[in-house]
């Protein structure tokens, strides 16, 4: 059923009508950042003043971050083949998607960002593409791209360009799961590496948070995809699994889901579906579930909390929420505020190692993460990633 549009007159007391009116012309607009009142301000602003400017910028090509927006503006960018829940709907339909994140990195990080989808979808195309606008941005955010294509974006653009690349749906779920887990580790008087872990989905971000974890440290980390525990054993691994399963599962497991939940520490869903309860069951006594799939959790955590010590999910309306907004807006004000040439693996643990550090001290089972809305995070998350990028050599401010 397509979905029902509210015209002008239509009440907004229902909460989809509401979605409807809030997104009716757009989430967002640009806006002038100086006057132009009269002959005198556009003579600055624009001719002949600007040729000046133009000029600098020809002879020492450094002072456009000073001289123009590009310094403090990241292109949001998708071809509209994985959006949220949703799938491949096209690049139109993922606009309001990509104008909520350029809101989110403007209300929690101070960044400007600029939505663009793309009409294309082969890597070789987006890459050209995205190498081609570059010279107007100070950084790219990847978003809702499919795998296994996100990898090799990425890959690509990151070898091409001279400023931060990077895919959120990787990377940012990555360090906030990353986050969660030390502080559930630390609130129940354990260590990260005595865990055994169990990721279900091995899209972009089941290989993201898989490789996070083995650099924190975890004990050990088994990833699962439709057929089961990905390892060396299997002759149906593309690349990207191959080499996941080279990096993951030292205990050697194989089977289903439910053979590598059995006995496991922590669960992990980046997947969508539902783990049957007797599976669950089986897991180590005080686990840990983090069940991220959205709307509706792979183990719905009333299930959940009859086995687990800590649970979390990608929900706002239950305690524990993996949320990126906690990441992307203060990696990227942290890496654009030191004009770093690039966001390392030693700037996303430093970011995770900076979230889990915001509620160190206000650690409960309910409360291993910060909510979005925590004022503290973004400067936390800013400040450890500029100063990491320093330390490696990044920066350029």
């Amino acid at each position: 059923m397509a979905a029902e549009i509210i015209t002008e007159t239509q009440s907004t007391d229902d909460p989809v009508d509401a979605v409807f009116a809030l997104h009716r012309g757009g989430k967002m607009e640009i806006r002038a950042t100086v006057p132009v009142r009269d002959a005198d301000d556009l003579s600055l602003a624009y001719t002949p003043g600007v040729a000046r400017v133009c000029t600098a910028i020809a002879e020492q090509p450094a002072l456009v971050n000073d001289y123009t927006w590009k310094a403090n503006t990241v292109a949001v960018v998708t071809d509209g083949t994985a959006v949220l829940g949703l799938g491949d709907i096209g690049p139109e339909a993922s606009l309001p998607v990509m104008e909520g994140k350029a809101i989110l990195f403007k209300q929690f990080g101070g960044v400007d960002a600029v939505p663009i989808a793309l009409a294309c979808t082969e890597v070789d195309e987006i890459v050209e593409t995205v190498v081609r606008m570059a010279p107007s941005f100070g950084g790219v955010n990847l978003e809702d791209i499919a795998a296994p294509r996100c990898f090799e974006i990425e890959k690509q653009l990151q070898e091409r360009l001279d400023i931060p690349v990077f895919h959120d749906d990787q990377h940012g779920t990555a360090i906030v799961t990353t986050a969660a887990l030390w502080n559930a580790a630390k609130v129940t008087g354990r260590e990260i590496g005595d865990l055994r872990a169990v990721i279900s989905g091995a899209g972009a971000a089941g290989i993201a948070i898989a490789k996070m974890l083995v650099a924190a440290g975890i004990g050990d980390v088994a990833v699962c995809d439709r057929r089961g525990v990905v390892h060396e054993g299997r002759g149906d691994l593309t690349d990207v699994k191959a080499e996941i399963a080279a990096l993951t599962n030292r205990t050697g497991r194989k089977g289903s889901l439910a053979d590598a939940l059995n006995g496991a520490d922590v669960f992990i869903g980046v997947s969508g579906g539902t783990v049957p309860e007797e599976a669950v069951a089986t897991m180590a006594p005080g686990c840990f579930i983090f069940a991220m799939a959205n709307p509706t959790p792979e183990i719905h955590p009333e299930v959940a909390h009859r086995y687990a010590a800590v649970v979390a999910t990608g929900r706002s309306d239950f305690p524990n929420q993996i949320n990126n907004v906690l990441a992307f807006p203060g990696i990227f004000a942290g890496a654009l505020s030191v004009r770093a040439s690039r966001i390392s693996e030693g700037m996303k643990l430093a970011a995770a190692k900076a979230l889990a550090g915001v509620v160190a001290d206000e650690l409960t089972a309910q409360k291993v993460i910060p909510s979005p809305f925590d004022e503290r995070v973004a400067p936390a998350v800013t400040r450890a990633v500029a100063a990491a990028a320093k330390a490696e050599g990044l920066a350029r401010l």
